[in-house]
């Protein structure tokens, strides 16, 4: 499979790195390819991940069979408009940013929230995307090794289409999650929720003083 990762932070690094160990073929897409090679994190990454290549956003949307969007927050909007709508069309986007904002300090807040979130503004925005949102309840590390975090715990999943959800149920199980961990919480108004937990998740992380945990659903 070929996946253009949208995003060159540590997420998109390391969503990256993973699917190219399971042999898929990937790009990461940026907004200004040569400044991005410049920068010392990821000119060291890229040392040591030769096979993945590096393009502007529409070269990597137009190569991906499957994007992976790990853009920062609001900013997923402009990146996917840069991406060019023609690159985008019946394409599943695995959406696990989330739309944080640090404008007023720390901790961040999110916008949009409550009545709206950033799965459903891509998906409104871009409606020949099949968007599905999962993996943004989560540090990178684990989202990719859930074994990190010893005993059972929870991924979610929220979106309209059902092949395109079962696509990336699948990409999970290869993640290493096991089919009970993935629970599938309905269409992309659901991705309230999960967006809504990151504050959670932010005081959990200053509690704790790691990023090695999750949250796990328990029923009767």
């Amino acid at each position: 499979m070929r996946y253009a990762v949208l995003g060159t932070g540590m997420v998109g690094r390391t969503v990256a790195d993973r699917l190219a160990s399971l042999g898929h073929e990937v790009v990461v897409g940026t907004r200004d390819p040569e400044a991005t090679a410049a920068r010392t994190d990821y000119a060291e990454w890229q040392a040591a991940n030769p096979g993945i290549g590096l393009a502007g956003f529409a070269e990597a949307a137009r190569h991906g069979e499957t994007l992976v969007n790990a853009t920062a927050g609001r900013a997923s909007i402009e990146a996917l408009t840069e991406a060019d709508a023609a690159h985008l069309d019946g394409k599943v986007l695995i959406d696990i940013a989330n739309p944080l904002d640090f404008s007023r300090g720390f901790p961040p807040v999110l916008d949009p929230v409550n009545d709206d979130s950033l799965g459903e503004l891509i998906q409104r925005t871009f409606p020949g995307l099949r968007v599905v949102k999962t993996l943004n309840t989560m540090q990178c590390k684990v989202m990719v090794d859930p074994a990190r975090v010893a005993g059972e715990h929870s991924v979610f999943l929220s979106g309209e289409e059902a092949a395109a959800k079962k696509s990336v149920r699948e990409l999970l199980y290869s993640f290493g999650w096991p089919e009970a961990s993935v629970l599938d919480l309905g269409g992309i108004e659901t991705a309230r929720g999960t967006e809504m937990l990151l504050p959670v998740w932010l005081r959990l992380m200053g509690s704790l003083g790691h990023t090695d945990f999750n949250f796990h659903i328990q029923g009767a």
